[in-house]
């Protein structure tokens, strides 16, 4: 069995820092991941947070991963693309996913230059996964409508494929319009940044945005047979083979109480199993399995000793 790739994630790790977003210590563990043998790290983002952030009630452990309306509004969320930068610059190699860029609160001319001078920078290392997000109240404070974030993701969508094609380049539609526009530089690779999508079930605009768009597949939890299968024929259907799609997936700490780390053991036992199904790539966070701040670099190696135990 091949080792699969690891992705660490270096967003919500604030319980390692005493809650302040010290962001030249992400930087660094990076540069660490790297070392350890990592293929990638991952950093989504919020613009604003309200108080719908946490109206489910916060999660209990400080160290789970933030949720749709299960997080203190106080959560630091550092812009995502400009981390991602100063990673780029530290590291030769590494993969770097910007997950979830919350497409539709920005527009799309603006968006796309920031991600092309960032695959630019990074020699064609970019992943993103573009989404629309949960929160009622970060789309209020934007003045964005949150009824038509889908519909606004897809334009964005449409415009990005235009613009890494020949300038000079036009678009006209209820929400976007512009005429003539040159966009020069274009991205490291001829189709612009790769692009992953994902989240939480298979609905039909999902599989329509990956079959035509994406490069990769990150789902939030466990993908049913059936779901699988919807995407495999809708794929088939337009001449792509699902096999070509980088397929992502997580592990799942499992906290013994609210105060106290999980175990690196368990988290990683499923690996093999979804490697089985077709998965390569897979997702782990630091501060669920440590509190130590300097310890990113020997967790990193650890992590990468166990999955080549488990995967030999």
């Amino acid at each position: 069995m091949t080792i699969p790739r690891m992705q660490l994630v270096l967003s919500e790790n604030w319980t390692m820092t005493g809650g302040r977003a010290d962001l030249p210590t992400v930087v660094r563990w990076a540069r660490e991941a790297e070392d350890a043998g990592f293929d990638s790290v991952m950093i989504s983002e919020h613009i604003v947070l309200g108080p719908d952030a946490g109206a489910n009630g916060v999660m209990g452990n400080p160290r789970d991963y933030a949720l749709p309306g299960n997080q203190d509004p106080y959560t630091p969320w550092p812009n995502s693309l400009i981390l991602l930068s100063a990673i780029a610059a530290v590291t030769d190699r590494l993969r770097l996913a910007a997950s979830a860029v919350i497409a539709p609160l920005r527009h799309p001319l603006l968006l796309a230059r920031e991600l092309g001078t960032l695959d630019l920078l990074s020699e064609g290392r970019l992943m993103v996964l573009p989404n629309v997000s949960w929160s009622r109240d970060e789309y209020a404070a934007l003045g964005v409508p949150f009824t038509r974030r889908g519909k606004l993701l897809d334009e964005h969508l449409e415009i990005w494929a235009k613009l890494w094609g020949p300038s000079p380049v036009s678009h006209e539609s209820e929400y976007y319009s512009f005429q003539d526009v040159y966009f020069e530089p274009k991205a490291h690779h001829l189709d612009g940044p790769r692009l992953c999508f994902g989240g939480a079930g298979m609905h039909d605009a999902m599989v329509r945005r990956i079959v035509r768009y994406g490069h990769a597949f990150n789902p939030l939890g466990k993908v049913k047979p059936e779901e699988m299968q919807t995407l495999k024929e809708a794929m088939a259907a337009a001449g792509r083979d699902v096999a070509d799609l980088e397929m992502i997936g997580g592990t799942r700490a499992v906290f013994p109480d609210d105060s106290s780390c999980a175990d690196l053991a368990q988290a990683l036992d499923p690996i093999p199993e979804q490697m089985a199904q077709g998965f390569t790539t897979f997702c782990i966070k630091p501060s669920q399995f440590t509190d130590d701040p300097d310890g990113v670099g020997e967790f990193c190696r650890e992590v990468m000793r166990r999955v080549g135990t488990l995967t030999a």
